[in-house]
């Protein structure tokens, strides 16, 4: 006798002849858990029309890997701004545009891949496992003021101010500026978030226009007077004779600083919170390097920042009895893919040792992160300092994901410092 079907959770709503989802993701029991729904739509087939996004959306392991790699799908519109297309006024984000029009997230060949190839050029020269002693002696040094005892956030006090004290001396950029930083970086990527306000759309171009004002001055600083740093590279780098623009370069840097700060905030975050809930001593996941790489990639598979990538169709895309016009877009969902009950063995288990390790956190094909490698070396450095130093860590107040289902993660992580 055949088993009945689970019945879905009451958030959302599904209509399996036309395979239509209606699910608000700024609906609280969505925020704080989405792995329950993606576990029941995985049942259903892993794709759907999201009505609350206007998409068709992919969340089958295989197939967000295959479609991420697609070249019949791309980031750059071929259209142009999308609001500018249906005739909206975007005059008040002229800044912000100014940045994303050069940034290589947005950009498809032949214009990312010299872009690609000169940041790459530069990322890579630096041999990011270098830079291990540096990250171990910043985590070091944000832990020193925590005092056994005392109740504090981590996110505040760890996650947060590392990735952008690695960052900023990376790209030479004063470390006391750190926090404006973090603010400017908040407020611009407010603008992929799911119904954002007109408000917050003025603040993410005031954001991009002090942003760049500040790197173009630190940019002709750099000129004159080059350093080691990553930004005096990227001044420096060329390919086939061609070297990035001002503008390119404000953009891949604004790309850098914002990027491996946010996710990668998300991801300490989420992965301490994840580490802590297993309970017993943390440490006997960073006993060795071999240990440390395979608890940060289960991190990174089972709770990861980044949930939705988009793709615009080029050609038209037919895809399992689902059409999609020239033009039109597709939602990419990683961290529904990541629990696939198709690729991963019990895909709801924290399992480092799982022989099916594997996710796509980072994206595929030739978005794939650049700054992939430094973020995993951030986390493997980053986590295995803090739990060494800090073994009976204790949460005094359950995590709470913030209502912003495009950068999964928490809103604080309070914990005792025994």
């Amino acid at each position: 006798m055949p088993m009945p079907r689970p019945a879905p959770p009451p958030y959302l709503d599904f209509d399996p002849a036309t395979r239509r989802l209606r699910l608000d993701p700024h609906q609280e029991r969505f925020v704080q858990n989405p792995y329950e729904a993606y576990r029941w739509l995985h049942g259903q087939g892993s794709t759907f029309f999201w009505e609350d996004f206007g998409l068709w959306c992919f969340g089958g392991f295989e197939d967000v890997g295959r479609l991420l790699r697609d070249r019949r799908l791309g980031r750059q519109n071929p259209r142009g701004i999308p609001d500018r297309i249906a005739g909206h006024d975007r005059s008040h984000l002229e800044d912000f545009d100014a940045i994303e029009i050069h940034s290589m997230l947005e950009l498809e060949p032949p214009a990312h891949t010299r872009l690609r190839t000169l940041v790459n050029r530069a990322f890579v020269s630096r041999q990011v496992e270098r830079l291990r002693p540096a990250i171990e002696a910043l985590a070091g040094e944000r832990l020193d003021g925590l005092e056994p005892g005392r109740q504090v956030d981590l996110l505040a006090a760890f996650a947060s101010p590392l990735p952008i004290a690695i960052i900023a001396g990376l790209l030479g950029v004063p470390l006391g500026m750190g926090p404006q930083l973090v603010e400017w970086s908040h407020q611009m990527v407010a603008m992929y978030i799911h119904g954002r306000t007109r408000s917050a759309e003025e603040a993410a171009n005031r954001a991009a226009r002090a942003f760049a004002g500040f790197l173009r001055a630190h940019i002709a600083e750099r000129r004159k007077q080059p350093g080691n740093d990553l930004l005096s590279v990227l001044i420096a780098a060329q390919a086939n004779g061609q070297m990035l623009s001002e503008d390119e370069l404000v953009s891949s840097t604004i790309l850098l600083l914002n990027a491996g700060h946010e996710a990668t905030v998300h991801q300490i975050g989420n992965a301490i919170a994840c580490i802590l809930a297993q309970g017993g001593d943390p440490r006997r996941f960073f006993m060795t390097p071999e240990a440390s790489a395979a608890t940060i990639e289960e991190c990174l598979r089972f709770d990861p920042p980044l949930h939705m990538f988009t793709r615009y169709v080029y050609d038209g895309l037919h895809d399992g009895g689902i059409e999609v016009a020239p033009g039109g877009q597709v939602g990419l969902l990683l961290g529904m893919a990541n629990h696939d009950p198709r690729s991963f063995v019990d895909p709801s288990r924290f399992l480092p040792e799982r022989p099916d390790q594997k996710n796509l956190s980072f994206g595929a094909g030739i978005h794939f992160c650049v700054g992939a490698p430094l973020a995993r070396l951030e986390l493997q450095t980053g986590l295995s300092v803090l739990f060494h130093r800090l073994p009976k860590l204790r949460v005094v107040e359950p995590p709470r994901y913030r209502d912003s289902y495009h950068f999964h993660g928490l809103e604080r992580l309070r914990v005792e410092t025994r």
